[in-house]
C-alpha cells in the first residue's frame, strides 16, 4: 500500500485488493477487442468530432476507418511517436452539486482540446448506475451521482462517432459499439478505478495504466476526511502528469495516427511481462528485470498511477468520510 499507511493494514489492503480492483489483462478479464485505441500518449491522439442531439447522444457522423488491432500494432511498430497535444487550462474546480443520501458526487473535467466520450463499467452487480455514458467537450464539467459501496472503472474514449440510438465506434476504449457501455471497454485505456466503502469506511481508488494508456488522467477528492495526494493540477510528490512517451512496439495506430500506448502484456504476451506462471509472485513481477523496462514509460508520465500490475505502494490511493471525486482528462500546466 501506500507509504503512509501502517504495515498491518497494507497487508489487509493488498488482500482486499487481489478481489476488488483490476488487473492486467494477462491476470483478468479485461475485454481485449480487435481495434485500436487513441493516446494522450506522446503522440496524444488529436480532436475528437461529433456533435450531440438533444439527448446527448453524439448525432451520425463518418468515423475514421480503424485497424482490427493486430495489424494496427503490426504498423505501429514501423512508426515513431508524434508531437504531443496542446491543452485546456484546467477548468475550476467550483462546487459540485450535494450528493443524494447513499450516493457520491462523481465530477469529469475535460481539460483536453477534443471530445472525450466517457464510459463506465461495474465489476460487481449491484449498486449499479443507470447512465453508462456520457460526452464531455472540451472545457466541459459534468457531475454524475454513484451509489455507495460501488466498485467500478470510468475511462474515456475517443474518435467517436454514434447515430442516434446511440450505435456506433470508437477509436479507443469502445464499449460494444454502444455510447451505452454494456461493459468494460477495449485496451489500451486509461482507467479511474473505485471501490466504495470497501472495508472498515474505507474507500479505494486509483488511475491504471495497468493495460496501457489513452488519455492522461487525475483523481482529486471532493470533501471527505483524508488528505488529498494529488493537487487540482495533477501534480504529486512524485511528479506531475504527463504525455506517455510510447515506445513504437507498445504503439497503437488508427486513422494514421498513434491513438494509444498499450501495456507489454497485451502486445507481447509473455507471462513475464504478464505477471503470471513464475513470475506471478509479487518478488518475481519486478518490472526492472524485464527484458525492456516497458514499465517505466508510464510511470514516468504518471508517477501516481499503476504501471503494472503490482505497482501498489505508490498508486493505490484511500479515503474517509463519503468523500466525492473529480476526475480530470489533461495534463499539467
Amino acid at each position: 500500500m501506500r507509504q503512509w499507511l501502517a504495515v498491518t493494514l497494507a497487508a489487509v489492503v493488498v488482500a482486499v485488493l487481489s478481489i476488488v480492483l483490476y488487473s492486467p489483462s494477462g491476470r483478468q478479464g479485461s475485454t481485449v477487442a480487435a481495434e485500436g485505441a487513441t493516446t494522450g500518449v506522446s503522440a496524444p491522439v488529436g480532436s475528437g468530432t461529433g456533435a450531440t442531439t438533444a439527448s446527448g447522444v453524439p448525432s451520425t457522423r463518418s468515423s475514421a476507418s480503424t485497424s482490427a488491432r493486430a495489424s494496427a500494432t503490426a504498423s505501429a511498430r514501423a512508426n515513431g511517436t508524434a508531437a504531443a497535444s496542446s491543452v485546456r487550462p484546467v477548468p475550476p474546480a467550483g462546487v459540485p452539486p450535494v450528493a443524494a443520501p447513499g450516493h457520491r458526487t462523481v465530477t469529469f473535467v475535460n481539460a483536453l482540446q477534443q471530445t472525450v466520450w466517457v464510459g463506465s463499467g461495474q465489476q460487481t452487480a449491484k449498486p449499479a448506475l443507470t447512465t453508462t455514458g456520457w460526452v464531455l467537450k472540451p472545457g466541459q464539467v459534468l457531475s454524475i451521482s454513484v451509489p455507495d459501496h460501488w466498485n467500478g472503472r470510468f475511462w474515456g474514449r475517443t474518435g467517436c462517432s454514434f447515430d442516434a440510438s446511440g450505435s456506433g465506434h470508437c477509436q479507443t476504449g469502445d464499449c460494444g459499439g454502444r455510447f451505452q457501455c454494456p461493459g468494460y471497454g477495449t485496451i489500451p485505456a486509461t482507467l479511474a478505478e473505485f471501490n466504495l466503502n470497501a472495508w472498515s469506511g474505507l474507500d479505494f481508488y486509483d488511475v491504471s495504466m495497468v493495460d496501457g494508456s489513452n488519455l492522461p488522467m487525475w483523481i482529486n477528492l471532493v470533501g471527505g476526511a483524508s488528505k488529498d495526494k494529488i493537487s487540482a493540477s495533477g501534480c504529486s510528490a512524485a511528479g506531475c502528469t504527463r504525455p506517455v512517451v510510447c515506445p513504437a512496439a507498445l504503439q497503437i495506430h488508427a486513422g494514421g495516427a498513434v491513438v494509444g500506448c498499450e501495456s507489454p502484456c497485451g502486445v507481447f504476451g509473455t507471462d513475464q511481462y504478464c505477471c503470471r506462471g513464475q513470475w506471478s509472485a509479487r518478488t518475481a513481477c519486478d518490472p526492472t528485470k524485464w527484458p525492456i523496462r516497458y514499465a517505466a514509460v508510464f510511470k514516468t508520465a504518471e508517477p501516481f498511477a499503476y504501471s503494472y500490475c503490482d505497482d501498489d505502494a505508490t498508486s493505490t490511493f484511500t479515503s474517509t468520510g463519503e468523500a466525492g471525486y473529480r476526475i480530470t482528462f489533461g495534463l499539467s500546466p
